[in-house]
């Protein structure tokens, strides 16, 4: 009598996740890409948990610790009145978090419903809303800015909302680009000619193809808003003191003792333009990876 013998089955690997997929993409195809993403992700962390991080309080006074050199104990050194710079500069970077997050997401929003809305109906309402975007493009944004917080006041409301209409007019280009291109595409006319409705179309088959764009929209937003942010407080119009931020700490006192004490104005300077440069080149390499048109190259 033969005896039939099952082969125990075979343990079925697990395919990686696809944000696993991705980082490992990330990292071995686009390593500066990757490596500016964990500097972003460091100035996150330094933003989120400043209240932890920081050795001292961001308006701590020390008299008798007035514009001292970079040292063990104050790494960064200190400002003319005693009060230590690295901890200005991590809760600066709280509020650089709070601001750049939130107007980027707000504008990237505003770029997305506009975008979509006027390259879907087309028509003369594009033609028409195009026509106002291209006028409010024509002004400088700086200009724009500065006459809106000299009415409004200075305030971090005040200048998340101002900075996300301010991006989020000008972004919506990008998205209407995106959106014409996929609007012609077969499953579009497909799911209008089943009787798809224009709300569920744009939802369920436009906005899904276009999502690569907007990341990098938003990634890129991020670093506009804390620039425009920082140059904002430089003039005087930003978050108003005692709160720190980077442009408030490069202007006033830290023009004034530039040459007894350069390390005032080095430190959020070296902050701002580390920030700003690894945002920049980690959404370059969004972009690169995304874009399945670079996929060849």
């Amino acid at each position: 009598m033969s005896t039939l013998i099952e082969a125990a089955p075979a343990k079925r690997r697990r395919p990686p996740g696809a944000l696993r997929q991705f980082v490992a993409r990330l990292v071995r195809e686009q390593p500066v890409g990757a490596a500016a993403g964990l500097v972003f992700i460091a100035f996150l962390f330094c933003g989120v948990f400043a209240h932890l991080l920081a050795p001292y309080g961001f308006n701590e006074i020390s008299p008798l610790q007035r514009l001292k050199p970079p040292s063990l104990r104050h790494l960064f050194g200190t400002d003319n009145l005693g009060r230590d710079v690295l901890s200005r500069c991590l809760y600066g970077a709280q509020l650089s978090v709070i601001i750049g997050l939130s107007a980027a997401a707000l504008a990237t929003v505003l770029s997305v419903t506009i975008g979509t809305v006027t390259a879907y109906i087309g028509g003369r309402f594009d033609m028409i809303a195009q026509r106002f975007v291209d006028a409010y493009m024509s002004f400088p944004e700086l200009v724009i800015l500065i006459t809106v917080v000299s009415v409004l006041g200075p305030g971090m409301i005040q200048i998340i909302g101002i900075l996300s209409l301010v991006l989020g007019i000008a972004g919506s280009r990008i998205i209407r680009s995106a959106v014409l291109s996929v609007r012609e595409q077969s499953y579009v006319h497909a799911a209008q000619s089943i009787g798809g409705t224009s709300t569920r179309v744009m939802l369920r088959h436009v906005l899904p193809n276009v999502m690569a764009p907007v990341i990098v929209l938003f990634t890129v937003g991020v670093g506009n808003v804390i620039l425009a942010e920082s140059a904002l407080s430089f003039l005087g119009f930003g978050v108003p003191p005692p709160a720190p931020t980077w442009g408030g700490m490069l202007t006033g006192s830290s023009r004034n003792y530039m040459y007894l004490a350069p390390w005032m104005a080095l430190a959020p300077g070296v902050c701002l333009t580390l920030v700003v440069f690894s945002i920049n080149m980690f959404g370059d390499a969004l972009r690169d990876l995304l874009d399945p048109r670079m996929r060849n190259r």
